[in-house]
């Protein structure tokens, strides 16, 4: 692990490859696990304003979850994520014909309805951000469904620093990213 401002890097995300590999995997991500994905207070805002543009974007299953229990949930444990739809996939999922998961926030995005492309936590996967008081932990989250997503970022030689550019600089800016590939030109 190294510091990087006030966040602590693991150094997986410098030494590990990851592409997704939506071919391989369908979209899994959004639909498997326990929770929802995790959103931050100002993006819970967000949800809540863009939820009537999102709408026409969503399944019916995702518009009846979010409908009961909101644009977003708070856990037992205070965190906020997004619904599920019975306990399952994230509501705000969408499927291609092919059956594959795509995002209905996204979708709306790239349609030019919101300008809010997704949540972060969505956005930055396979890394996964914890934040403490003083600094923010940035970690690798290793998951079997992803396995494929390795084996294409083995095989294109990305990192996972580099796939998830975009996003590591939507949350933490560009002077961090700049500082974060002379970090890995050293490594």
């Amino acid at each position: 692990m190294f510091q990087l401002g006030k966040t602590i890097v693991s150094e997986d995300i410098l030494e590990k490859d990851f592409v997704c590999n939506l071919a391989a995997c369908k979209g899994a991500c959004c639909i498997e696990g326990e929770a929802g994905a995790p959103v931050s207070k100002e993006e819970t805002g967000i949800l809540k304003k863009n939820y009537e543009a999102i709408k026409p974007f969503l399944r019916k299953e995702g518009i009846e979850a979010i409908e009961a229990q909101g644009a977003f949930i708070k856990t037992d444990l205070g965190e906020l994520e997004t619904p599920l739809v019975n306990g399952e996939e994230c509501a705000y999922v969408t499927f291609t014909e092919t059956g594959t998961a795509s995002c209905g926030i996204e979708d709306a995005f790239n349609a030019g309805a919101v300008d809010f492309r997704k949540p972060v936590s969505c956005h930055l996967y396979p890394v996964r951000i914890q934040d403490y008081s003083e600094f923010a932990a940035v970690n690798y989250h290793r998951w079997p469904i992803c396995d494929d997503a390795c084996v294409l970022g083995k095989e294109l030689q990305v990192p996972i620093y580099k796939f998830v550019k975009d996003a590591l600089i939507r949350k933490f800016g560009e002077n961090w990213y700049a500082e974060l590939e002379k970090v890995a030109a050293d490594y």
